[in-house]
């Protein structure tokens, strides 16, 4: 069994690199890969260096790309670290990180008054660290008053829905815009194969998109992928793994899968299973490794 999709601390991960080796060594995991966002820094932790995991690490990112005024997530698999971290520095920098929370704190804030949404700004989380988001705890405090569920209808359902459809959402009256502190797509594809790696479109399902295959393909027309992350939490209902399946073979794409495992900012998705059922064979990644 294999988990190719995890974060820690160094994104908006729970476990620490050392806790989380331990527990994928627990589930006996073969192959894994630590895919924080946006960085690379997770593969000079001290830890890797204590041979807590007797599996395979393949050096993986997810890095988040704009198509389409369109936010998305790309994971980038073997990939050189310094090429992908000195590369990052121009979106990614501690303290251009630092200002787009202060950015974004406020413009999710003025969004909730522009909704009528009750809150108390003294009891939501501050951000521990630079890459923390602050849109997570904005939606805990406005969830907590009963009085919001009314209005946020179908957003109360989850903070994904809340985010895809809402916040990253261009034709939502929550659009937060935060396309405008991401690379584009392209120069994501671009430096990923620069580092040597393989580029693989994550989890296309969750995104939400009317038509998610047709996304693919207009995707695929401006600069080609590698590979699809098939296994993922959000393909584990109607049949969507083996759609995904299918459009990869047919088109000559690789397959990845992991849990996208977070710890408590993902509660229900367990490292190596997801929400249950994943369970990845290696087979899948034996064509690209």
């Amino acid at each position: 069994m294999i988990d190719l999709h995890m974060h820690t601390i160094y994104s908006d991960g729970e476990k620490t690199v050392e806790e989380l080796l331990k527990m994928c060594e627990e589930k006996k995991l073969e192959y894994i890969s630590i895919t924080d966002h946006d960085t690379c820094k997770q593969y000079s932790d001290e830890a890797l260096s204590k041979n807590i995991f007797s599996g395979k690490i393949i050096k993986g990112t997810e890095q988040h790309a704009v198509f389409q005024d369109k936010s998305i997530e790309i994971l980038g698999y073997n990939v050189d670290t310094d090429v992908i971290s000195k590369w990052g520095e121009k979106y990614y920098s501690e303290e251009s990180l630092k200002e787009q929370q202060v950015i974004c704190h406020k413009r999710l804030l003025d969004i909730c008054d522009k909704h009528g949404l009750i809150y108390d700004e003294s009891k939501i989380r501050k951000p521990k660290k630079a890459s923390d988001y602050v849109e997570l705890p904005i939606y805990e405090e406005v969830m907590r008053h009963e009085e919001n569920h009314k209005i946020l209808g179908k957003f109360t359902e989850n903070f994904s829905i809340f985010f895809r459809r809402g916040l990253a959402n261009k034709d939502s009256s929550y659009f937060m815009n935060h396309i405008e502190f991401r690379p584009q797509y392209k120069d994501v594809i671009d430096i990923i194969h620069k580092a040597g790696g393989k580029a693989f479109l994550a989890h296309p399902f969750e995104y939400r998109f009317e038509d998610t295959i047709k996304f693919i393909d207009d995707l695929r027309k401006e600069s080609e992928l590698d590979g699809i992350e098939v296994y993922h939490p959000s393909s584990e209902i109607d049949n969507r793994i083996q759609i995904l399946i299918d459009y990869a073979k047919k088109n000559n794409l690789y397959i990845s899968g992991g849990s996208d495992f977070h710890g408590k900012p993902k509660p229900d998705v367990q490292i190596g299973i997801g929400r249950g059922s994943l369970k990845i064979n290696k087979e899948i990644i034996e064509e690209w490794m």
